[in-house]
Parts: structure tokens; C-alpha cells; sequence
């Protein structure tokens, strides 16, 4: 089996420890990693070389950030999603593990549906329509992985009534989400696992929301049809959440009978 895996660290070096015990203890052959929060010549390399791993990445300073980690070598690697992307915004990764293509994105949070922001997170998520469709085909096998905040369905967040219009559960933003999956992705989560109440991210600004499992599943792992069709299966690993000192965000992990 293959494993991948996706996490918002909320600062690589801050989440170094979890990371790093979370390949080794789950043997995970690809990590893709979001808001590392580093420039790159700050990126703590040497820490997963010495234990072992391959990593690429593309950092800012503070905010932003992506990486891929893998036991085995990674290649053909990209950052970037053109010219629409602010100058050195560092939110695309893409790479080839084993012969299996991943794209890793940190999709733009929005913060007010009526700001600009907003606006640009819908540009910058239908665009990936047209990334997709200028260096992938839908008939190949393709990961797209990544934080999206985007939670798609009612089912991916805790209260979808009182949420609905709010950013990352924005009627808007499911448009420009279903525009890029009907380029031909499956959802790996939703193909095995059909209940709600499963969630990758709790808000650390209220009490006691991951004790009372008021979160949001805007972390995905995604899939060309092909690639979906091995698929085995796939889960959330709460248990990071619970650690000291923990990201707002946990592990998705899926299983992919590759290559």
C-alpha cells in the first residue's frame, strides 16, 4: 500500500516533533504539509534528512508555505500557480513520488465574503481548473491534496445552518470548488467514509471546540478517477490534536493500492 497523508502544520518548525513522529510511527510514503510559516533558508531541512526523508518546499517569512516529504526520492518538482498568485506567494508545490504526480496547495483563506480577499481566493481556487488541465489529464492517475478551507458538504462542518455564508462554508466558494472537481477528482475522505461528524480543523479562538468536535473538514485528499478506483482507504487522525502545543489542523491519511 501507499500512504499519503496531508497536515497544516501552523509552523513547521513549532509542529517539528509531531511531524516527524507521525511519519515514523505511520510509515507514510508522502506528506504534504501547508502553512510552514518559514523562508526557505530557515526550513529545517537537516531534521528530516537526518531522520531518514526527501523534502521540497516553498516559503515566506511568517505565513504561507508548502512542502512535500517522502522516504523516497521526489521528483519533478514546480511551485507556483502563474500569474494570478501574489509575487512570492508560496501556496503550490507539485512533484512526482514513485511515479505518482501530487499537487499541494494552501488555498487563500478569504477572512470576509465582501472583501477583496475573498474575491481573490475565488480567482485563485478556479484557476487550478485551468493548472490542472494545462499539465495533467483526468484519464491519469493525480493527487491533489492540501488544505483548501473549503469545508464542501453540510456534513463537513458542525452546524451547517448557523455556517452557511460564512468563509470556508460560503455558497461562492462550493462553486469554485465544484468547477475544479468536475475536471475529473474524486474525494478519497467522502468515497470511504459517508458519515458526518469527521473533521480536520478546530478554531482555537473558542473554548474547548476540539473536545466538543465543533470542527470543519477543509483539509482534503483528492484523486483522478483512475487513481481514486485504487483507493483502499482513507481517515482523520485526531490524536496530534490532542498533543501539547497542537496545530488548529490534524492529519488526513489515505491508502492507494500504488503503483
Amino acid at each position: 500500500m501507499f500512504k499519503v497523508a496531508s497536515f497544516n502544520a501552523n509552523s513547521v518548525r513549532a509542529r517539528l516533533g509531531v511531524i516527524l513522529d507521525w511519519l515514523t510511527r505511520e510509515q507514510a510514503d508522502m506528506l504534504c504539509l501547508q502553512e510552514t510559516k518559514v523562508e526557505d533558508k530557515s526550513f529545517p531541512l537537516q531534521d528530516f534528512e537526518k531522520a531518514g526523508f526527501h523534502v521540497v518546499f516553498k516559503g515566506q517569512k511568517s505565513y504561507n508555505g508548502v512542502a512535500i516529504i517522502s522516504p523516497h526520492p521526489i521528483e519533478d518538482v514546480r511551485t507556483g500557480l502563474g500569474e494570478l498568485a501574489a509575487p512570492g506567494e508560496a501556496r503550490l508545490i507539485c512533484a512526482a513520488i514513485k511515479g505518482l504526480p501530487v499537487v499541494n496547495t494552501y488555498v487563500p483563506q478569504g477572512f470576509d465574503p465582501q472583501s477583496e480577499i475573498f474575491a481573490y481566493k475565488l480567482k485563485w481556487i478556479r484557476a487550478l481548473r485551468d493548472y490542472f488541465n494545462d499539465r495533467y489529464s483526468p484519464s491519469q492517475p493525480l493527487l491533489w491534496m492540501g488544505d483548501f478551507n473549503v469545508a464542501p458538504e453540510p456534513i463537513d462542518v458542525y452546524n451547517p445552518k448557523k455556517l452557511y455564508g460564512h468563509v470556508g462554508y460560503h455558497p461562492e466558494e462550493h462553486k469554485a470548488l465544484k468547477y475544479v472537481k468536475e475536471w475529473g477528482f474524486v474525494d478519497v475522505f467522502r468515497l470511504h467514509v459517508q458519515e458526518g461528524g469527521h473533521y480536520s480543523f478546530w478554531d482555537y479562538r473558542a473554548p474547548k471546540l476540539f473536545e466538543r468536535n465543533l470542527g470543519w473538514r477543509v483539509d482534503h485528499i483528492w484523486a483522478t478517477e483512475p487513481l481514486a478506483v485504487r483507493s483502499r482507504r482513507a481517515w482523520i487522525d485526531t490524536k496530534p490534536r490532542r498533543e501539547v502545543r497542537p496545530s488548529d489542523h490534524t492529519f488526513i491519511a489515505a491508502e492507494f493500492a500504488w503503483p
